[in-house]
């Protein structure tokens, strides 16, 4: 009888199993039987102007643990061996072997090596994924352009944070089938592909790039500066050929990096530019037909009353042509001309060079710099800002300015990206120069490019004199202001804005150097490096072909 009444009770826990229970341990079975995993896509590569590679991705493995799947009895000692081999917290390792999950990872795209001393240990609930490591080939070369990408492959800074959308790509996944010891057969029940990211394709050119950054590399240290910037454009299109900062930092080491260093200074750092802004009073006075170059200004033999300010040139000067005002850099001789131009004026050719705003490149962080509504100008404000003070530039906005002579008179918008394109390379989208607006007459800018020439051939810019090439530009040397607002007698920016040839500019460079020692005039710190970059990269482009290839055939737009 109790076998009869056992059997019955047997039987009835099958049937209510069968009939109750089923979808309940139908899902443990097919958890013990399938994996989930996500298939990771491929991040997007980003190359230069002629398809050399900035940042690209390799494979590597990544270590996941079934905490269920490893006996006890092996975890401590699992802990330890791994701890060692990888360079993990042991506290870390335990908290997650001990944890009740079916996946958890242990590290992440770890060394060949690493591999395969785990691999020797033949502990079982073990094993590896395939995944994708971000890689810089270039380690340092235009770290401020691409930013970095973080353990799971977003972009965090730089190029890889502001078009991780295009990058990243749409991950898949898949339920992979295990046999009754929860080893994986390569086999899947059931997949979803992911989508690979686009690829970037920039305006610079690696070579360009690192002509820049050889110079400024060497100028910062020379002249043990706290930091450096230079901006190489194409002024007809507003392409960024080269950008670059000092101090820098290897794009496969960024976790170990200083936040500081890794700020894009080109377009994040706020300076007051000095006589560089020269360009924009310069200009108003000849487009508004105020002044013209022969004209004679009194520079007061070096000292001159501007409301409760006293003014002062680098050296003393009496009469000289407004020509020569701007190739000896006087402050009195701008000053005065300013004068006869009125806040309003010199305030709208600044707006219209682009200073005040922000001039849209695709980067992340750019700010807007610092200008005035003459409403909040004081007494000695006209004979400040006409001057390079008591405005905030960026080194790229200095770029765009003196490109405006280079072009004929037109501020372009600077862009980085020229194509996207998928992994079939097709194009996803394309750049094109777009227009900002017209600043200056094309007769203006040709008359101002021969001022600029003269600053070089006879004036504060003869360092940046290039053989047998004509070039154009102003120096600047610019006091900083210190914490209690004074400005300082012993921190400099010194600053070199040029274009060339001139007749025909193909480049249009700016030079800025932070607090540099002991020598700090623009025309000695900044000037040399924009001729050793303007020889170097007018030979480069002769040899490799036009220097505007990029976009020359594209339609200019306007923005709105």
């Amino acid at each position: 009888m109790f076998f009869i009444l056992f059997l019955i009770f047997c039987i009835a826990r099958l049937l209510s199993i069968q009939l109750f229970r089923l979808k309940y341990f139908a899902d443990i079975a097919k958890k013990q039987h399938n994996l989930f995993v996500e298939l990771e896509p491929r991040r997007g590569a980003i190359y230069d102007a002629k398809g050399r590679p900035l940042a690209a991705n390799i494979s590597c493995d990544s270590l996941y643990a079934v905490p269920a799947q490893i006996p006890d009895e092996y975890k401590e000692e699992l802990i330890q061996k791994l701890s060692l081999v990888l360079k993990l917290d042991y506290s870390y390792l335990k908290d997650r072997l001990y944890r009740k999950k079916s996946f958890i990872w242990l590290a992440r795209k770890i060394t060949p090596s690493a591999k395969e001393a785990i691999e020797k240990l033949e502990i079982p609930g073990l094993g590896f994924l395939k995944e994708s490591k971000r890689c810089y080939p270039n380690m340092y070369l235009a770290s401020h352009i691409i930013g970095f990408a973080g353990l799971d492959n977003l972009g965090l800074d730089g190029l890889e944070l502001q078009f991780d959308g295009y990058l990243k790509g749409q991950s898949g996944w898949a339920l992979l089938l295990r046999d009754a010891r929860q080893k994986k057969l390569d086999l899947w029940e059931k997949m979803v592909s992911p989508r690979d990211g686009y690829d970037l394709i920039l305006t610079i050119d690696e070579v360009i790039q690192y002509i820049a950054e050889r110079e400024l590399d060497s100028i910062a240290k020379k002249y043990k500066a706290k930091g450096a910037s230079i901006v190489v454009l194409d002024p007809h299109t507003g392409a960024v050929l080269a950008l670059a900062n000092r101090p820098t930092y290897d794009l496969n080491e960024s976790s170990f990096t200083d936040l500081d260093i890794k700020r894009n200074r080109s377009v994040c750092d706020l300076f007051e530019p000095g006589s560089v802004f020269k360009i924009v009073t310069a200009s108003a006075a000849l487009e508004e037909k105020k002044i013209s170059e022969q004209d004679k200004v009194f520079c007061e033999n070096g000292s001159y009353r501007v409301a409760a300010h006293t003014l002062h040139d680098h050296r003393p000067h009496g009469w000289l042509t407004f020509r020569q005002v701007i190739e000896q850099s006087s402050n009195i001789g701008t000053t005065k001309v300013a004068q006869i131009l009125g806040p309003q004026t010199v305030y709208r050719y600044a707006k219209l060079f682009g200073f005040g705003s922000k001039l849209g490149i695709e980067l992340p962080g750019e700010i807007s710099g610092m200008l005035k509504e003459p409403k909040f100008w004081s007494g000695v404000s006209i004979g400040a800002i006409p001057i390079g003070h008591e405005v905030g530039v960026t080194a790229l906005q200095l770029a765009s300015a003196i490109s405006v002579i280079a072009n004929g008179g037109q501020l372009m918008k600077p862009y980085i990206i020229k194509e996207i394109r998928d992994r079939h390379q097709e194009v996803i989208k394309l750049s094109s120069p777009v227009l900002i607006n017209k600043v200056i007459s094309t007769d203006t800018a040709s008359r101002l490019r021969s001022i600029l020439r003269g600053v070089i051939e006879e004036g504060t810019g003869k360092l940046a004199k290039l053989p047998d090439i004509s070039a154009a530009g102003k120096t600047g040397t610019a006091q900083k202001i210190e914490s209690d607002g004074r400005y300082s007698h012993s921190k400099f920016i010194a600053s070199f804005i040029g274009f060339a040839p001139v007749d025909e500019p193909v480049i249009a460079i700016a030079v800025i150097v932070d607090e540099p020692r002991p020598y700090y005039f623009g025309g000695v710190v900044a000037a040399p490096v924009f001729k050793n970059v303007a020889l170097d990269v007018l030979r480069y482009l002769k040899a490799s072909g036009p220097a505007n290839e990029i976009l020359a055939s594209n339609e200019i737009k306007r923005t709105d």
